[in-house]
C-alpha cells in the first residue's frame, strides 16, 4: 500500500491535533484509522468507539477515519456527536476494546484533531508517534469489518446522574460554549431539580459567542453575568469537547479547578483516608497542603491529561486533576475526566456539606496568584528556554521541582515555568500568599525570561 507522513506537527504529545486543510486533511485521518486500527488488532483488540465533537469539520475526519479502521477488519461503534466523555464512557458500555474522539477540544474553530484510548488507557506520547512509523512502513492489518451506529445519549445520562436522585434544588446557570455538551444539557436540565438557565446552548462550530476554553477568565463572563441576572447559586461552563469544567458562585467569582479539588479531596478523604490524591504542577500549594491536612497523600505529577489519567491508574490514586479543569472521579466512577459529572459532584458535594458555593468559598485560603499564563515562544526554543534557565538557578537557596519544566519556590511562594506540550508557548504561573510576594514573584520570572528575549503579556504583569 502507499506509504503516507504525517506533518510532524500533528503529532502532539497527547492527542494528534491540527489545523484542517493546512497541517491536517482527510487522509490523514483515514491513515490514522488504519494505523491505530492495525496497532489494535496486534493487541488483540476487535472493536473500537469512535464520537465526535461540533466542529465544522469533524464529520468529514470521522468519516475517513471510520473508513480506515473498518479496512483493518474492526468492529467500529460509531456514537456520532456529543462530548468526549460520553466517547469515554462508550468504551466501558459497549466493552469496546478502544476509543477515538475526533476533537479540537478548546483550540480555534479552524483546528481539530483525535484523542485515543487503548485498553481503557491514554493511548499518547511514544504510542502516537509509532502511529507515524506504521504509516511510513506499510505493515497494517487489511480485512473487513463492520460499522454499527449506537446512540447511547440515554445510557450516558443515566449513569451521570445515577448516584445524585436526591440532589437539592438549585439555581444554575450553565454554558456548553457552543460545544459538544449543548447536545445533552436540556435532558440533563430536566432530571435533574432545580430552576435551570442555558446559555449558547446549541452546538456551533464556529463558537459565535465566545472561546470554548474555561480557563481563560473573559469565556465566563457570560456566564458571570447570566448567574447574576437570573440570581442563581453558582454557574457551569465547559469547553468544546466537555472534559474541562469552569466554576463560578453567586457573586461571580471563578472557582479553578485546584480549589474544587481541595473541595472534592474532602469529601473523597473522609471515605478514603490516606490516599493518593493527584495534581499536576501548575496547580495551587494551597492544594497539597490541603490534602496532607486532611491525611491524604499529595502527588505532584506533569501537566497533561494523559499524563494525570495514567499516573491515576497506575496508583488507583481515586481522584486527580490539573488546573486547565480536567477533573478525574476514580471514586464511583471511571476515573476519566468528565465535566457535566464534575459538576453533579460538585452539586452533590454542597447538600453534604449544606452550605452555598459562595460561603465554602469564603472559607477558602486567602492567596495572590496569576491564572495560568500562557505566552508564545518558537517550538523549537521552548524546551531549551526552561532547560538553560533551570540550569542557571542556584539550588542552594531554593527548593526546585523538576517533574514539569520547573517550579521554584522561594519565601514568597512560587513561581513556575514549563514548556507547553500542545501549543507553541510557554506556561507560567506564580503564587504568594501576599500581595507584595505576588508582585516579587513576578518580577523575578520577567527578570528571568528577559534573558531570552521573552517577555510576558502587559496585562499580567499590571
Amino acid at each position: 500500500m502507499p506509504i503516507h507522513s504525517f506533518n510532524p506537527s500533528i503529532l502532539r504529545e497527547y492527542d494528534v491535533r491540527g489545523i484542517v486543510g493546512e497541517t491536517l486533511f482527510d487522509d490523514d485521518a483515514h491513515m490514522l484509522g488504519i494505523t491505530f486500527g492495525s496497532r489494535l488488532i496486534k493487541e488483540g483488540g476487535k472493536s473500537v468507539s469512535v464520537g465526535y465533537d461540533g466542529r465544522l469539520t469533524s464529520p468529514n475526519l470521522t468519516e475517513a477515519l471510520i473508513d480506515g479502521l473498518i479496512s483493518c477488519g474492526l468492529k467500529v461503534f460509531n456514537i456520532g456527536l456529543g462530548p468526549t466523555p460520553m466517547l469515554s464512557f462508550s468504551t466501558h458500555y459497549l466493552s469496546s476494546d478502544a476509543g477515538i474522539m475526533v476533537t479540537g477540544s478548546h483550540n480555534p474553530k479552524t483546528y481539530n484533531g483525535f484523542k485515543f484510548s487503548l485498553k481503557g488507557r491514554p493511548f499518547y506520547g511514544h504510542d502516537i508517534l509509532s502511529l507515524a512509523a506504521l504509516a511510513e512502513s506499510g505493515d497494517v492489518e487489511s480485512g473487513k469489518g463492520v460499522l454499527e451506529k449506537v446512540n447511547i445519549e440515554d445510557d450516558y445520562l443515566k449513569r451521570l446522574t445515577r448516584d445524585f436522585s436526591s440532589l437539592s434544588s438549585r439555581a444554575i446557570s450553565w454554558d456548553p460554549g457552543n460545544g459538544a455538551t449543548a447536545i445533552l444539557l436540556d435532558k440533563l436540565c430536566k432530571i435533574i431539580p432545580g430552576r435551570h438557565h442555558i446559555i449558547n446552548g446549541w452546538i456551533d462550530g464556529n463558537f459565535p459567542n465566545h472561546h470554548p476554553d474555561p480557563t481563560i477568565p473573559e469565556n465566563l463572563s457570560q456566564l458571570i453575568g447570566s448567574v447574576h441576572d437570573n440570581s442563581c447559586e453558582l454557574g457551569f461552563g465547559f469547553d468544546g469537547d466537555g472534559d474541562r469544567i469552569g466554576v463560578v458562585d453567586a457573586k461571580g467569582r471563578i472557582i479553578w479547578a485546584d480549589q474544587l479539588m481541595m473541595f472534592f479531596a474532602r469529601e473523597i478523604l473522609n471515605n478514603h483516608p490516606g490516599e493518593t490524591i493527584i495534581a499536576d504542577v501548575k496547580s495551587s500549594q494551597a492544594l497539597f497542603d490541603e490534602i496532607k491536612r486532611l491525611n491524604g497523600t499529595p502527588l505532584m505529577c506533569g501537566t497533561g491529561h494523559s499524563r494525570i489519567r495514567s499516573k491515576m491508574i497506575e496508583l488507583s490514586a481515586p481522584l486527580a486533576g490539573e488546573m486547565s479543569g480536567h477533573i478525574f472521579f476514580n471514586d464511583r466512577y471511571y476515573g476519566f475526566d468528565d465535566a457535566l459529572y464534575a459538576s453533579l459532584r460538585l452539586l452533590s458535594f454542597l447538600d453534604m456539606n449544606d452550605t452555598p458555593l459562595d460561603k465554602l468559598y469564603d472559607r477558602l485560603p486567602v492567596l495572590f496568584n496569576t491564572p495560568e499564563i500562557r505566552f508564545s515562544c518558537p517550538e523549537e526554543m521552548k524546551f531549551e528556554v526552561v532547560e538553560q534557565l533551570s540550569n542557571t538557578l542556584d539550588e542552594d537557596t531554593r527548593d526546585i521541582s523538576r517533574i514539569d519544566g520547573i517550579r521554584v519556590k522561594t519565601n514568597d511562594g512560587w513561581w513556575l515555568l514549563r514548556a507547553s506540550n500542545t501549543q507553541d508557548a510557554l506556561v507560567a504561573r506564580c503564587e504568594s500568599y501576599s500581595e507584595n510576594g505576588l508582585k516579587n514573584l513576578i518580577d523575578e520570572l520577567v527578570k528571568n525570561l528577559s534573558a531570552f528575549g521573552l517577555s510576558l503579556p502587559n496585562n499580567i504583569i499590571d
